[in-house]
């Protein structure tokens, strides 16, 4: 039992440290653009040393983009926990339209500052961009996974979870570039709404047929 409460100890310690990382980094990121802050100098700024920043953040744009790896299952598990009856584009995108109603700021329809502030770094910073490219993969690995466990061949599950991941991305971006425009969330969501219905309609009529058409992969 002692070894026990020192295992979570230690792991909740390691949580603490991370987020104060990344609440650190994206501090000064917002503060003076994240071309112009160093790893040493999110280092100094949360007292710790750049080792031990690097065994949590690999890179410098992870201190940025690693809540993005809280999301990369997300198509996966929609896909999986749909109800019977229902296609995977139709649950990507019901659940889409949800989250806009939300204002979820993973489909870019939030126009709280902070969100703004953190997406605008994001889509207007080269190397982010190219990093979260990283995260998008893994999505892609996941929802290619779920697809071919009902027994949807290989590439057609990866060329159907590559379309599905690419729209939510480009969706998102699409918002965001109608808030930095100066619209309000409220007066972007019909259009948003309707991208949203053109995009996955667009998937619909062919990604769904070909998936339910895909003979099994082979034993």
């Amino acid at each position: 039992m002692r070894m026990e409460n020192t295992t979570g100890l230690r792991e909740s310690k390691k949580l603490r440290t991370r987020m104060q990382l990344a609440a650190t980094a994206l501090e000064l990121f917002l503060e003076r653009g994240f071309d112009a802050v160093s790893v040493a100098d999110v280092a100094a700024a949360a007292e710790v040393s750049k080792p031990t920043l690097f065994r949590y953040f690999p890179t410098k744009e992870d201190l940025l983009l690693d809540r993005f790896a809280d999301h990369q299952d997300e198509v996966a598990r929609i896909v999986r926990d749909r109800p019977a009856g229902r296609t995977p584009v139709a649950a990507v995108h019901e659940h889409f339209l949800a989250a806009l109603a939300e204002r979820d700021p993973i489909t870019g329809l939030c126009d709280h500052p902070e969100v703004l502030s953190f997406q605008r770094l994001l889509f207007t910073t080269a190397s982010l961009e190219s990093r979260l490219s990283h995260y998008s993969d893994r999505e892609v690995e996941l929802l290619a996974a779920a697809l071919e466990a009902e027994s949807v061949p290989p590439l057609a599950a990866r060329m159907a979870a590559i379309h599905l991941v690419a729209v939510r991305h480009e969706l998102g971006r699409e918002n965001w570039r109608r808030l930095d425009a100066g619209q309000s969330a409220d007066e972007a969501h019909p259009a948003a709404v309707a991208d949203a219905d053109l995009t996955f309609g667009m998937l619909a009529d062919g990604l769904d047929r070909t998936l339910s058409a895909a003979p099994p992969t082979p034993a």
